[in-house]
């Protein structure tokens, strides 16, 4: 079903511009509530880094989710938008020490820990505050997601995580160091991931480290899956909400986790990425020797993904009507990956006409940019219109 927008609205505003369709980004977090609550020790953090937009961290942290931040900054936005600290994690190759303290400050519930060295600082920093400090050793577990290069974090050449090698190692550290608790262990193997076996693979190997732990006499009480989650970017109106139900249950039947164990997703993608649209304004028709460019008033500096990832958005032009051509739909910034998709077949396109560029909840507005000096774009939720 094709989306209506507020097409008169956006003649009014300043473009480019993100909008926010808040029923959508509801009812996904309804049925994400509605499949969680079929498990008693399930836990859903959602991932700022995908969308730190306030207005809609604070109807995310209404539907009760807790925060996956990665960041103090993260951290901060979050207990500012209404986010509980104690359902706060913190994860990150590389935690400041400003940033390990202030999430000591907070309370948070647990911390990703990456590396041994990590560990050391984080326990130094809470002797230091008299306290002690939840964590989770974030594993590498040298599985292959099947996503793009750029966004693959389990296998093991990628700089995230303790290696299978070192994980007894630090193990046994954490659980002799004063300030620190052992809690768990942390997983992420990458992002934009649909096929389910990849998750099931997740979780035999989860439950083979889990059996060695357990037979070693150690206790495992939290099990943090990561997210990777990924949408629909081909169908975005057919496929506007993911498979959440195929996704939970995937953990609930191959992971093996018994009543005492509590399960933490970190989804981010798979929550806003299909609420939001890059809008933006056709400046001119280009006529070049075998194609033509629709140049639009957004470029790279607002959405990056094409040119980061090669990635592919679904775009419309949702102001005329009529014959379809094809484009190269393309920013303005100085520099030849500035495209947005080529070959796109559109209904013919004239100067002023609005392009929604879809699925673009996340990963667009938060990794804005000001390169050439431009503005970063405003976000709107359809609700204020």
């Amino acid at each position: 079903m094709r989306k209506t927008y507020p097409i008169d609205r956006f003649q009014s505003l300043q473009t480019p511009l993100y909008y926010y369709d808040v029923d959508l980004l509801k009812n996904t977090l309804g049925i994400i509530n509605d499949e969680i609550n079929k498990h008693n020790n399930f836990i859903v953090h959602y991932a700022i880094k995908a969308n730190a937009n306030p207005a809609l961290l604070r109807i995310i942290s209404n539907a009760g989710l807790g925060a996956d931040c990665v960041s103090g900054g993260e951290i901060s936005i979050a207990c500012q938008t209404g986010f509980e600290p104690s359902k706060i994690v913190f994860a990150g190759v590389g935690k400041s020490d400003w940033e390990i303290n202030l999430a000591l400050d907070k309370g948070i519930y647990c911390f990703n820990v990456e590396s041994m060295a990590e560990l050391e600082v984080i326990n130094m920093l809470a002797n230091k505050k008299n306290t002690v400090a939840r964590v989770a050793l974030r594993i590498n577990p040298d599985v292959d997601a099947h996503t793009h290069a750029n966004i693959t974090t389990g296998l093991a050449e990628n700089k995230f995580g303790i290696s299978l090698t070192d994980m007894n190692d630090v193990v046994k550290s954490a659980m002799k160091m004063d300030c620190i608790e052992f809690i768990g262990l942390h997983f992420h193997i990458g992002s934009q991931i649909q096929d389910m076996s990849v998750f099931k693979s997740l979780c035999e190997r989860i439950n083979e480290i889990i059996s060695c732990f357990e037979k070693a006499g150690i206790i495992i009480s939290d099990i943090n899956v990561g997210g990777g989650l990924g949408i629909d970017y081909d169908n975005p109106e057919e496929n506007c909400i993911p498979d959440f139900k195929a996704y939970f249950d995937t953990y609930s039947t191959y992971l093996n986790i018994g009543s005492n164990k509590r399960v933490h997703f970190e989804l981010g993608r798979a929550v806003v990425g299909q609420c939001g649209t890059l809008i933006t304004k056709t400046l001119y028709i280009k006529k070049g020797t075998n194609k033509q460019f629709l140049i639009v008033d957004a470029g790279m500096t607002d959405l990056i993904r094409p040119a980061l990832y090669h990635a592919y958005h679904k775009i419309e032009n949702i102001s005329g009507g009529g014959s379809k051509e094809l484009y190269d739909v393309v920013g303005p910034i100085c520099e030849s990956s500035d495209v947005f998709g080529k070959d796109i077949l559109l209904n013919k396109t004239m100067r002023n006409d609005l392009i929604a560029i879809k699925s673009a909840g996340a990963y667009g507005e938060i990794m804005a940019s000001q390169y050439n000096c431009r503005s970063i774009p405003k976000g709107y939720l359809s609700c204020d219109f």
